[in-house]
């Protein structure tokens, strides 16, 4: 099954277009689409919560009522917070960051937004930015770009962009093991 070019196959996508579907008649794409990145953060920063997401260990009853607590103190309610309550109780919450991941593509695809990764060895300029995120929409067709800049030293210098299924390795790293590569054919 795929919506417009985005793939919705297994558990996650269905879940997520069920909840894109939902939000979508009660106005709120927006607000579930903040709701859910905020929540995916929570994760992604603890420990514990990736444990309670993951493991099998803990009863439906257990995670549901853990992330009651969590929902609450995160300022995670409506739409949002009943469907992760709902996936809990379903015994489907190692699938979440699927699903979130899921309808994030959903509601980009509708608001015409393109997610570029991008790694650098320094922090951008915002000159630079902007100069990046145009000739990326010129590459995707005047979509909107929305750039996660991360920052890597070890890249040297250059850029390494991935735009969907996409990327571009400029980084000095890359060149330098390609002239170490070149160079120990030729001895």
């Amino acid at each position: 099954m795929a919506q417009d070019g985005v793939s919705l196959s297994g558990v996650a996508g269905r879940y997520a277009f069920a909840l894109y579907e939902l939000a979508s008649e009660k106005n709120a794409t927006d607000e579930v689409a903040a709701a859910l990145a905020a929540f995916q953060s929570l994760i992604n920063e603890s420990a514990d919560l990736k444990r309670l997401v993951k493991s099998p260990v803990f009863t439906a009853q257990e995670q549901v009522k853990a992330l009651d607590a969590i929902l609450a103190k995160a300022g995670i309610a409506g739409v949002a917070a009943n469907f992760i309550r709902l996936v809990a109780s379903k015994r489907r919450l190692f699938v979440l960051p699927d699903m979130i991941a899921a309808y994030q593509a959903l509601h980009d695809k509708a608001k015409g937004l393109v997610r570029a990764d991008v790694t650098v060895a320094a922090p951008m300029k915002p000159d630079h930015e902007a100069a990046l995120r145009q000739a990326l929409s010129a590459v995707t067709g005047g979509k909107s770009v929305s750039l996660n800049v991360r920052t890597d030293p070890s890249i040297v210098g250059g850029i390494v962009v991935k735009l969907g299924s996409r990327m571009v390795d400029a980084s000095v790293r890359t060149k330098l093991n390609s002239i170490r590569t070149r160079m120990k054919e030729v001895g």
